[in-house]
């Protein structure tokens, strides 16, 4: 049966609707994708005290000045798309300070170059910085309590790079039993909008005390991160399912997991994985034999030679130094 809709002397059929429909929402999409070049107002740049001439200058900067964390798209684009990026925020502040401080087009591009926040500079970085309090609270630890060396990782469960780097970390804490201890982090990216709720789970079974079973279930499974999905992973560890389904909607559950957010947003954590080191962040590929290295080194940490092990492949791409994802 064929259904045709009537317009006047103009005849749609299904498929030509079904056509129409999928230009228009591809171009709605596009229209979408685009906002970045037209908007006037960026997430957490502060175009304050410009005049109207400045902003357009430090705008037209920001729309075509490409941003230094790895993810292909301009300052404006980023700051829109991923507002966390540590990068696009700092590389916009510094162009638009410039412009602000009366600086020409090309000055405030040879400053974005030169800052921080930039690729050529975050190469220079000590791999180790000067260290932080970081606050363990109620965070999953694993590893003895006296241990020397204490890893706290900012981790996104639906992140394709974290998947990479726990099995790699994991490898550090076998080779080191004794002087080393993990502590877990929840920081789900906005571009994941199945982390929160997975991180929600690990949560959740954490008060069944099967966090670290969780935590491997999830992202061996991290192709799946749906309610279902995570209910799936709850059964086959065993879990009071009444119970887990109830932590793992709780507001208090979803406060555990903003607070750990909070804590690395003033952290100014770039991307996920990140590691600090007894509170240094480290600057370096999240692999055990970077880490081992730096540690052997900084720590003078002894324990058996790692046997070599085929290195973990990404879906899309090799493993790299801590990125957003």
């Amino acid at each position: 049966m064929r259904l045709n809709i009537y317009n006047g002397n103009m005849r749609w059929s299904i498929a030509s609707l079904a056509r129409l429909v999928a230009v228009l929402l591809v171009a709605i999409l596009a229209v979408a994708a685009e906002d970045w070049q037209s908007a006037t107002d960026l997430d957490l740049v502060d175009f304050t005290g410009l005049t109207a001439a400045q902003k357009t200058a430090a705008l037209k900067i920001l729309r075509d000045f490409d941003c230094s964390c790895g993810c292909g798209m301009k300052l404006a684009e980023c700051r829109t798309k991923d507002p966390r990026c540590y990068y696009s925020r700092g590389l916009s502040q510094v162009i638009v300070d410039s412009i602000k401080a009366g600086k020409s087009e090309a000055e405030a591009r040879k400053a974005a170059q030169e800052s921080v926040f930039s690729h050529v500079q975050q190469q220079e970085l000590q791999v180790l910085e000067a260290p932080v309090e970081i606050p363990i609270g109620s965070a999953p630890v694993l590893g003895p309590k006296d241990a020397r060396i204490t890893l706290v990782e900012f981790s996104d469960f639906q992140c394709p790079y974290c998947a990479i780097a726990a099995p790699e970390i994991s490898a550090l804490l076998k080779a080191f039993p004794t002087q080393i201890r993990l502590v877990f982090k929840q920081y789900p990216l906005d571009m994941h909008p199945q982390a929160p709720q997975a991180a929600a789970a690990s949560i959740a079974a954490a008060k069944q005390g099967k966090f670290w079973e969780m935590h491997d279930a999830l992202f061996a499974h991290r192709t799946d991160l749906t309610r279902s999905g995570l209910l799936a992973n709850a059964r086959a560890l065993g879990l009071d399912m009444a119970k887990f389904q109830a932590d793992l909607d709780a507001p208090a559950t979803k406060a555990l997991v903003d607070a750990d957010v909070s804590q690395g947003d003033k952290l100014g954590i770039p991307g996920t994985p990140t590691v600090f080191v007894n509170g240094a962040r480290y600057n370096g590929p999240v692999n055990s034999i970077a880490l081992r290295t730096v540690l052997e080194d900084r720590f003078k940490l002894q324990g058996p030679q790692p046997a070599p092990t085929p290195t973990p492949v990404a879906a899309s791409s090799p493993a790299p130094a801590p990125a957003r994802q």
